[in-house]
């Protein structure tokens, strides 16, 4: 069993930045692959960026490159997500995940452990 927990979110104005951290308990951390998804109301979950488990590959979603990095650090069982040049369409409760299969992670699929989440609100 994995544990998940993000923290980090609040309130930012358009331009500025964020860092959000997701850390796990449990298992092994370091023999999963991590993502970070995001959800706004009323819309369905979507990818925002994955990282392997030993940190050598990472993805991001289009709306997501350039501005936003992910990144781990096995030693503190944390995943961070490093967003810059905030806007308001980045609004939404932010959730990492931790699945054993990164193609599943890039489909959103099968992911085996969530967090619950953490807000981020970009006012204009």
């Amino acid at each position: 069993q994995v544990q998940l927990v993000e923290s980090g979110g609040g309130l930012v104005q358009a331009g500025g930045s964020l860092r959000v951290s997701c850390a796990a308990s449990g298992r092994i951390f370091s023999s999963y692959h991590m993502g970070w998804f995001r959800q706004v109301p009323g819309k369905e979950r979507e990818f925002v960026a994955g990282i392997s488990w030993g940190g050598g590959r990472t993805d991001y979603s289009d709306s997501a490159k350039g501005r936003i990095t992910i990144s781990r650090d096995n030693a503190k069982n944390t995943v961070y997500l490093q967003m810059n040049s905030l806007k308001p369409e980045d609004t939404a409760v932010y959730y990492c995940a931790a699945t054993d299969s990164y193609s599943q992670l890039l489909l959103m699929r099968g992911m085996d452990y969530w967090g619950k989440g953490t807000l981020v609100t970009v006012a204009s």
